[in-house]
């Protein structure tokens, strides 16, 4: 009896693993066919898209960096022409790539909207195209491509975008390639904040933890805010970029902060908010007693899904630098994160001691480099020239401390 339920019970199994192959190679038949009737059009406003783009991002393994309000507030603050590529297959939008033209040196480059302030870029697809990614032939989207920019980028410049996110592999994974010198870190949350830790150094992460504790309890403690109102939201982003300014100046390095433009962006982000995803919320470290009021740390994060980016931080560095106020606040963060749905924190691009120790996770990212013009062939050739420069200056860590010491030094 054991042996005849046993076998009805494969043969439910192979009759469903057969049903699911048959269902996977219906959809990458569909895929295949779509790409044969792609159709991509040129959009130089957003508005035209707003429904079919809020309805593509809605995927939960979207970047936020590509949602629409996101993109709205950068171009409301920066006013560059846009080149907004739509893929459609008859009635069905395929995917969306939300580019901008970029002028450098005489060279018109299409990248993603706010690519220079993005952490994770991804591109927004339709849910076949996104699952089925590895049957697009990428010679006919290149070519497509190519097509649609002729006469508006001499290059397509899409940075920062992960081959595979959480497991499924990018749509543009085939396309002409050059390795970023940046890598992402994250961290994944588990059931619990004390399960989540174990990912970790535990013993080193909580005597650090207790330590800083000690110390900030020794002037007086502290509060851990998270203003609801909108007007203590831009107070505390004002009060970022002067912390930021100072650091920048301290190093001898430009503040990548100091345009008005970027700060009219960020500003615009602040109440960017709809449900439990937000496009910047500030996080901040109040002390009390010794230094009542004052602002030890703060960080701006943002939210999309169960996704959660810490975009920037900064410290005041004439405040308990010893509690190592920064650091302290992640854990506030993390902890009060725990239970709310999210499922991974994101420390972003650029190799920082801080984020290794708080992530296990490390993300390769990616930048596709698609000439479309003949001067687009050789700055896409300079690109990559350059990006495997960087990559090998930060593979080797005092290579890369004398390079920011001559940074510092030329300005």
């Amino acid at each position: 009896m054991q042996t005849q339920r046993l076998d009805v019970l494969e043969q439910k199994l192979d009759a469903a693993a057969q049903a699911e192959t048959g269902i996977s190679r219906l959809r990458q038949l569909s895929v295949k066919l779509a790409m044969g009737e792609l159709d991509i059009q040129l959009f130089d406003r957003m508005e035209p898209l707003e429904e079919e783009w809020r309805a593509l991002e809605r995927d939960n393994l979207s970047s936020l960096h590509q949602s629409y309000d996101w993109c709205a507030a950068w171009v409301a603050a920066f006013h560059r022409p846009l080149a907004i590529l739509r893929g459609r297959s008859g009635n069905h939008t395929a995917f969306i790539l939300p580019v901008e033209i970029v002028a450098a040196r005489g060279v018109r480059i299409a990248k993603f909207i706010g690519a220079d302030h993005s952490n994770i870029n991804t591109g927004l697809f339709s849910q076949a195209f996104a699952e089925d990614g590895d049957t697009v032939n990428s010679h006919r989207l290149a070519a497509r491509l190519r097509a649609a920019l002729a006469g508006k980028a001499d290059l397509l410049l899409l940075q920062n975008i992960p081959l595979e996110w959480r497991s499924r592999r990018n749509m543009l994974a085939g396309l002409p390639m050059v390795q970023n010198q940046n890598h992402a870190y994250q961290l994944p949350f588990l059931d619990t904040f004390e399960k989540t830790l174990q990912q970790l150094n535990v013993k080193s992460r909580r005597k650090k933890f207790r330590t800083q504790s000690r110390r900030l309890e020794a002037v007086g403690g502290f509060d851990y805010i998270a203003p609801e109102a909108s007007a203590e939201q831009h107070e505390l982003l004002d009060m970022f970029f002067r912390l930021k300014s100072a650091r920048f100046a301290s190093l001898g390095l430009p503040d990548v902060f100091a345009d008005s433009e970027t700060k009219a962006f960020l500003h615009g982000l602040i109440d960017k908010r709809i449900g439990d995803n937000f496009g910047l919320q500030m996080r901040a470290l109040r002390l009390k007693g010794e230094y009542e009021g004052r602002i030890a740390a703060l960080s701006g994060i943002s939210r999309k899904g169960d996704h959660v980016i810490c975009q920037f931080g900064a410290i005041d560095e004439d405040l308990v630098a010893d509690a190592s106020p920064g650091e302290f606040l992640f854990w506030q963060m993390i902890s009060g994160l725990h239970g709310k749905g999210v499922a991974l924190f994101d420390f972003g691009l650029g190799d920082q001691t801080y984020k290794r120790s708080w992530a296990p996770v490390e993300t390769d990212h990616y930048d596709v480099v698609l000439p479309i013009s003949g001067i687009g062939i050789a700055a896409g050739t300079a690109h990559r020239a350059i990006t495997r420069g960087k990559a090998f200056i930060k593979a080797r860590p005092g290579l890369y401390k004398f390079a920011q010491n001559i940074r510092a030094k030329i300005g």
